[in-house]
């Protein structure tokens, strides 16, 4: 019988939507967003995926605002894999989208489609995809397709055949959002079975989703997004303490589960992201 596999774990700390009003944990500054990427490492996360914010809370994909923010992160987990974010906000611009892409980060996200957003439309027309994957394959950038229904991932596919998103492939699958694909187990697994043989994948389940579907993906082999930016609570009613408390919570389903944590090496393995420097 075969080792499992290591789990990777994802930490997104911040994103662009959740405030300190609905949970006064979720981190806006570099320091407070360093500190909680040093906790969610401490826990095994292995990778930081990284929204920041303006001094008010306000979402924003200022460049400078990233490069304050990976540098404390920088400082405080040398050794953690930080994910910037290209889907920013709702309504942004492909030119503000794509400015952390300039500070030439290891790893990135790219949304492959448009869907509801709660109230709102999360829009990722073809030429707007093909214009942020075209700047992070020009920088060197790894990318993770964010797919928050069936077609995000039919589209991925269509872009790679047209060679604007190189192998090696890797999904993750953002179940629950209010307007999108819902977080149940079957929706997982008929994503799994669309994806090419060979490509890495990971689910993110939005609120209540978000543990039942970490342990759902970390059975199956896949791999785990935890935090804030899904999530707010612990349990029902119980409000999370941080992304680390998530990230607890969920190497504690995968040490019930008898799957190790990735170590920094081998996340970088397992996702093919080559240590800069």
């Amino acid at each position: 019988m075969s080792e499992p596999s290591p789990l990777v774990l994802t930490a997104a700390i911040c994103g662009a939507e959740v405030t300190k009003d609905q949970n006064p944990a979720v981190p806006y500054t570099a320091r407070e967003l360093a500190e909680e990427a040093a906790r969610c490492f401490a826990e095994g996360a292995r990778v930081i995926h990284l929204h920041v914010r303006r001094p008010d809370g306000g979402p924003t994909q200022d460049r400078e605002t990233f490069r304050a923010a990976i540098a404390a992160i920088r400082e405080r987990a040398p050794e953690v894999i930080v994910q910037v974010s290209t889907g920013g906000a709702v309504g942004m611009s492909v030119d503000e989208r794509t400015q952390p892409l300039d500070l030439d980060p290891e790893f990135c996200t790219l949304s492959t489609g448009t869907c509801n957003f709660g109230d709102e439309v999360f829009s990722n027309p073809f030429p707007l995809i093909s214009a942020i994957a075209a700047k992070a394959v020009a920088r060197g950038v790894r990318m993770e397709i964010e797919a928050f229904d069936a077609g995000f991932v039919d589209n991925a596919l269509l872009l790679h055949r047209r060679g604007l998103i190189p192998d090696p492939l890797h999904f993750d699958f953002v179940l629950g959002v209010a307007g999108a694909m819902i977080g149940t187990e079957d929706r997982l697994d008929f994503l799994r079975s669309t994806i090419p043989a060979g490509a890495t994948w990971m689910v993110a389940g939005v609120g209540r989703y978000e543990l039942p579907l970490a342990r759902a993906a970390i059975a199956r082999g896949g791999h785990v997004r935890v935090g804030l930016e899904d999530n707010l609570f612990l349990s029902k009613g119980v409000l999370a303490g941080g992304s680390w408390e998530l990230v607890r919570a969920a190497a504690a389903l995968a040490r019930d589960a008898g799957r190790p944590l990735a170590t920094p090496e081998e996340a970088r393995r397992i996702l093919s992201i080559p240590k800069r420097g």
